[in-house]
């Protein structure tokens, strides 16, 4: 159990402020990704643990950076300046998350960029030498085409082809798109993890399957809790998920996108929460109003991606000493909602 060792004195600097210290409130443990693998609803399961506390926000942030405020050359996509204004980036905020945290209890919160950023596994390395990993993997394919529809289903994402779409990740990374927008480098796990062990044993991280949380919530949290030191058979199930509708390539459902990119690009130097309060949140529900069933992945675009995944996959199993040959099959698992 994290808690009960005692913590490093050592402090570190990022970009000349000490980020640790003596009688902070860090957590002992962090859900780190991947995004749209389950970590949202592994966040929302723990949360009903008392032996745990869970950061609000969810997603902080923190090890994402320096110290500094996130640099805005990295964020120039449809709605990133908003994520990034949301950061939670100075020392004395952070350790703010969990200052209401009873005693006694273990604290975390989960960002899932933090499995993708090699300089964030550095960071959490030297911050938190004593702080367990979880990290939650899907099946890439899977979960490139799920990240694509939540962009598109907000309206931020403008390529109607999931497939042009993930060909345009590498232009729009150098044009300073967010990391949310590199659809297949995100699944790379195999890569993410080879880095995350040089800095943190591998003791400390655990990995599960999306899958497992869908098909065995109730034995995939306890191997979460008993990994954490806690309690198990306490937290079974996983709160149903939010999914949002999916709205057709009306013309209607068109000029809402247009106008939802624009009014992101228009209003990113705003507060975030006024942005969505008086303009995005209406017209996003004006788009997520449909009930039409979201398109599924087929089997022929699946084949058309899996060679982007496929050595990745086998890094992955050597890795983990663990099979993930499913990944390259052309069935793919589908969404957690679809699945319940």
């Amino acid at each position: 159990m994290t808690s009960s060792r005692p913590r490093s004195r050592n402090s570190y600097s990022m970009s000349g402020i000490s980020v640790y210290r003596d009688g902070m409130a860090l957590p002992d443990f962090l859900v780190i990704g991947a995004p749209k693998a389950g970590s949202t609803a592994v966040h929302a399961a723990l949360t009903g643990h008392p032996q745990l506390f869970l950061s609000t926000p969810k997603e902080p942030k923190f090890f994402l950076s320096d110290g500094t405020p996130p640099p805005r050359e990295r964020h120039r996509g449809p709605g990133d300046g908003h994520s990034r204004q949301e950061w939670v980036w100075k020392r004395e905020d952070y350790e703010r998350l969990f200052d209401a945290a009873p005693p006694g209890v273990l604290k975390g919160e989960s960002t899932p960029f933090y499995l993708w950023d090699r300089e964030a596994h550095v960071r959490i390395a030297r911050a938190l030498p004593d702080v367990r990993l979880v990290a939650v993997v899907r099946d890439p394919v899977d979960r490139a085409y799920s990240n694509w529809v939540h962009l598109r289903s907000d309206g931020l994402e403008p390529e109607a082809d999931f497939l042009t779409a993930c060909r345009l990740e590498e232009q729009r990374a150098a044009a300073g798109w967010a990391p949310f927008w590199r659809y297949l480098e995100l699944g790379r796990y195999g890569e993410q993890l080879a880095h995350l062990f040089e800095h943190v044993d591998r003791e400390r991280v655990h990995v599960i399957r999306y899958r497992e949380l869908v098909d065995a919530p109730a034995r995939t949290l306890d191997g979460i809790a008993a990994f954490l030191g806690v309690a198990t058979g306490v937290v079974t199930t996983v709160p149903a998920s939010n999914t949002h509708g999916w709205a057709d390539d009306t013309p209607t459902n068109s000029a809402l996108r247009r106008a939802i990119r624009a009014g992101a690009h228009a209003g990113r130097h705003l507060p975030p929460q006024a942005w969505r309060r008086r303009l995005e949140r209406p017209l996003v529900r004006a788009l997520q109003r449909g009930d039409e069933p979201r398109p599924r992945l087929s089997p022929a675009v699946r084949r058309q991606l899996l060679p982007a995944f496929d050595r990745d996959v086998h890094r992955l199993q050597d890795l983990l000493d663990r099979p993930f040959d499913d990944w390259l099959s052309d069935a793919g698992r589908g969404s957690f909602s679809a699945r319940r």
